[in-house]
């Protein structure tokens, strides 16, 4: 892991990726850094991180979207499936030789609070726990954009579809307006979000049997319990939607001022989740 994690960090960096990222995420944050803490004076450095998570939705696709997709397409990816690396120490490898990348402007953002510091007041406690959730946050789409990656040998499509995802992601809260709130409606959309899943996993596994088995028992069990008590299905999707919303945990910590461990241990529940389904897509194609 330790040699895929070093190949990897180099390779950001002399293909000026790394570069671009860190010189993105640092210029963006120092305008609107300028902009709330020291024009409108702010005392809150974690005012100026809520307002730079849209930066996300460009500068992750640019950053995970090389990570597998370039191996497969130079086929360079057969000599790491093949050799005596486990498929593990590959993934992993290559997730933090990203989060390392993303740590760098996450470093320089610590200097931040100081600065307002020698302007006057200044909330440490606030702002550090903040950039520690921001850089956890980052660090979920990262995992989201390593997935979609591993998934096609296209880096154009891999970028495409990690943005679709976290715009999503980043709208939730407000899409949540758009969904139905009736019982019916919920229930077609629920069967909808169930297929697409269904093809997501023939497209990792290639067994049309297990599609069409969890296709057909996950329709039957939405069609009983909307028979048995429809009242379930009552606005059921704004509600998965609205947790979603992977910033609200940043929000706690940015505008309510709260240390919100749970969201901190949810977001490390998610980074393990798209990193193990990273590592079952990669084994899957080690062994057909």
């Amino acid at each position: 892991m330790k040699a895929i994690f070093k190949r990897e960090l180099q390779s950001y960096f002399t293909s000026m990726i790394g570069c671009v990222f860190v010189a993105f995420m640092v210029a963006i944050t120092g305008v609107y850094f300028m902009v709330y803490n020291l024009n409108y004076g702010y005392p809150y450095f974690s005012y100026t991180l809520q307002g730079i998570v849209f930066v996300f939705l460009i500068a992750i696709p640019i950053l995970t979207m090389r990570c597998f997709s370039e191996e497969r397409k130079n086929k360079t990816d057969q000599l790491l499936l093949t050799s005596q690396v486990k498929i593990y120490e590959v993934v992993l490898g290559k997730f933090f030789s990203m989060a390392a990348v993303f740590l760098i402007p996450v470093l320089i953002y610590c200097f931040f609070p100081l600065i307002i510091k020698l302007q006057g007041e200044a909330h440490f406690l606030v702002d550090y726990s903040s950039i520690l959730a921001f850089f956890l946050l980052g660090c979920v789409y990262i995992s989201i954009g390593m997935f979609l990656s591993a998934l096609t040998e296209s880096q154009i499509i891999a970028a495409i579809s990690t943005f679709g995802v976290l715009l999503i992601l980043y709208l939730a809260n407000g899409l949540t307006n758009f969904l139905p709130t009736t019982a019916i409606g919920n229930l077609i959309g629920l069967i909808f979000i169930l297929t697409v899943i269904v093809l997501i996993i023939f497209r990792i596994t290639k067994n049309w049997f297990l599609s069409v088995v969890l296709e057909c028992a996950g329709i039957a069990a939405a069609l009983i319990t909307y028979l048995v008590k429809s009242s379930l299905f009552e606005s059921l999707l704004s509600n998965w939607l609205g947790k979603l919303y992977l910033t609200s945990v940043l929000d706690n910590f940015s505008t309510n001022y709260l240390f919100d461990i749970s969201g901190l241990v949810y977001y490390l529940s998610v980074i393990f989740v798209f990193v193990f389904l990273t590592i079952q897509t990669l084994q899957k194609r080690r062994w057909s």
